[in-house]
């Protein structure tokens, strides 16, 4: 975990009915001090999308050889690469070298469709890729609390986030 994280305790209980995935995971996350709530909840909810008990959160922001998040095989290979935001082509190419798999989670609206429209051409070279815009319905960071504890559920490509106060949505778009 990075100097001076804000430390958070996670309840997930999660209900894929996409993938017939249903389980509870518990974990400590930490947000970077440079990374806002919004970028924290995306993390969470690209976990939930690919809910595994080998998935694991990442140094991510603090490190630029690891991911937001990556499943590993038991032999120590890369399986899965979560990356979030708008990262760079040579980014990109180095997580599809290295990866079976790598997922991009963009979020935010305006500067993700632009960011798409620039990078579009150049990614459909990449067959292990998938770009992903989430999009949300609702102020996310409302549920951001110290120990949360959220019940996930999706179905058709949709999350519901839930916990005692609010709810909220979140649907894929997908781009490649």
């Amino acid at each position: 975990m990075a100097a001076k994280a804000t430390i958070y305790k996670t309840a997930l209980n999660i209900a894929d009915m996409d993938r017939n995935y249903y389980s509870e995971h518990n974990f400590t996350l930490a947000k970077h001090p440079s990374e806002n709530e919004l970028r924290l909840m995306v993390r969470l909810a690209a976990f939930v999308f690919n809910a595994d008990e080998a998935l694991v959160f990442c140094k991510g922001i603090s490190q630029d050889d690891e991911p937001d998040l990556w499943q590993k095989s038991l032999d120590g290979d890369i399986k899965l690469w979560i990356d979030l935001g708008q990262p760079d082509e040579k980014r990109i190419k180095k997580a599809c070298g290295r990866s079976q798999k790598v997922i991009i989670y963009t979020y935010q609206e305006g500067s993700a469709s632009a960011w798409w429209k620039q990078m579009e051409k150049s990614l459909k070279r990449f067959n292990n890729l998938s770009v992903i815009h989430l999009n949300i319905s609702q102020d996310i960071e409302q549920l951001v609390q110290r120990t949360m504890t959220l019940q996930c559920n999706i179905s058709d490509g949709e999350l519901s986030l839930i916990d005692d106060e609010h709810n909220v949505t979140i649907v894929e778009e997908k781009y490649k």
